[in-house]
């Protein structure tokens, strides 16, 4: 069965343009002019990846990918952000609302395919490894689960992903660029400053059995997961 993409988009011109080339790129189309309408859809059918307007008529594209985000049904749904607005700022803002690429137009529809193509294999986890574990925080690729100290942890599939990639490589530096390759694949679309913030997205979800301690910020080199829990500041003598 293709991919199902919801393209949420208030500019009938460009959502059917978009629905068009989602066909012949081999995906399943729905289409919704604002996020009431897309609302409806997702409690409906459930898509495998969203194509969200940065503007439409009833709720921001980030209010909207908020509150996408708070949800656990809909949670780690993969979401492409698309936006006429191009400044570092508006990207780092579409990011800390949770989406997980963002493409400016006009963009051709190779390059949106492309996209596509790399955010729906990396949103899927890898199935075939076995459960890793390091000092109470574990990842279970087979099931998409995690857990630390027992206590299950929600993460989103590109969090999942940048979770698994640092616990196979424990202990050593990586730098962003590293990262980038081993996250998100050599593709061009994704740029460094995105480790960034899905870095901190990670520490937040990790924050409550307090595994985010782990992740350990190197200046001028990258980050490092941490073999063991250091000691919080409090219990430092």
């Amino acid at each position: 069965m293709p991919a199902s993409i919801l393209v949420v988009e208030d500019e009938p011109a460009i959502r059917d343009l978009l629905a068009v080339n989602l066909r012949h790129g081999g995906y399943k189309p729905l289409q919704a002019a604002d996020a009431s309408s897309a609302r409806r859809q997702i409690d409906e059918e459930l898509p495998d990846l969203i194509l969200l307007d940065w503007m439409l008529p009833d709720q921001s594209g980030t209010e909207f990918a908020r509150r996408l985000r708070s949800e656990d049904r809909t949670r780690g749904l993969p979401i492409i952000m698309l936006t006429a607005r191009s400044e570092e700022g508006d990207r780092l803002n579409g990011f800390d609302a949770g989406v997980d690429d963002y493409i400016c137009k006009p963009f051709s529809p190779r390059e949106l395919l492309a996209r596509i193509k790399a955010l729906l294999r990396r949103a899927a986890p890898d199935t075939s490894d076995e459960p890793i574990d390091v000092d109470g925080l574990r990842l279970e690729p087979q099931t998409f689960r995690a857990s630390g100290d027992g206590q299950p942890l929600k993460l989103g599939p590109t969090e999942f992903k940048l979770l698994y990639y640092l616990m196979r490589n424990p202990d050593r530096v990586l730098s962003r660029a590293k990262v980038l390759d081993g996250v998100w694949g050599d593709h061009v679309f994704i740029e460094e400053r995105t480790v960034d913030v899905h870095i901190r997205r990670l520490r937040l979800a990790l924050q409550p059995s307090g595994h985010d301690r782990l992740i350990e910020t190197v200046r001028g080199g990258g980050y490092r997961l941490l073999p063991k829990l250091p000691p919080r500041p409090a219990e430092r003598s």
